[in-house]
């Protein structure tokens, strides 16, 4: 029930749909904080990480760091405010062991790159070249055959940075 953006002059912009949250039982706050640590971490949305498991195969992930935790169960609470969970850089690192290291804030998470219920990640196998499509917690693999919501991160990652087209940022 929310994305980030970028302004037409190249700033980060998050958008929150608080209402839908809302309308769909979800806690908008849990969105807004989930929207902005992904702006704090990669405001250009153009991070991402490679697993090179063999010389012949690699993986780029998305660097976003509520994915993996998405789910409004899996928030902790802050002065009565339920916020995001969200990912250490360790969580990114194929080489750390189960356990050896804190994945996620809540620790919640003990391995890297695993998805809790409700979670999900960005991945584009390079060897396939089958484009970016998304991982969920279940296992299984939703490839996008439509062009994704102007603005998304989604979009971002599909379309060349020349052909994006940028949110006009409005005093208000």
């Amino acid at each position: 029930m929310g994305y980030h953006d970028v302004t037409d002059q190249g700033l980060p912009l998050g958008k929150v749909f608080a209402r839908s949250d809302l309308q769909y039982g979800n806690q908008w706050t849990v969105t807004a904080s989930h929207e902005l640590l992904e702006m704090l971490v990669d405001p250009e949305i153009n991070l991402t990480v490679f697993v090179q498991p063999s010389q012949q195969a690699g993986t780029l992930y998305a660097y976003e760091v509520c994915d993996a935790c998405e789910a409004d169960q899996l928030g902790y609470d802050v002065g009565g405010t339920l916020v995001s969970d969200f990912v250490y850089p360790a969580w990114f690192k194929p080489s750390r062991q189960p356990g050896s290291a804190q994945f996620d804030y809540a620790n919640q998470i003990q391995a890297p790159f695993q998805l809790l219920p409700g979670g999900y990640i960005g991945v584009f196998n390079v060897t396939a070249g089958t484009g970016w499509h998304q991982i969920t917690a279940e296992g299984s693999a939703l490839k996008y055959s439509m062009r994704p919501r102007v603005g998304s991160r989604r979009e971002r990652r599909r379309t060349l940075r020349e052909q994006w087209l940028r949110s006009a940022a409005r005093d208000r």
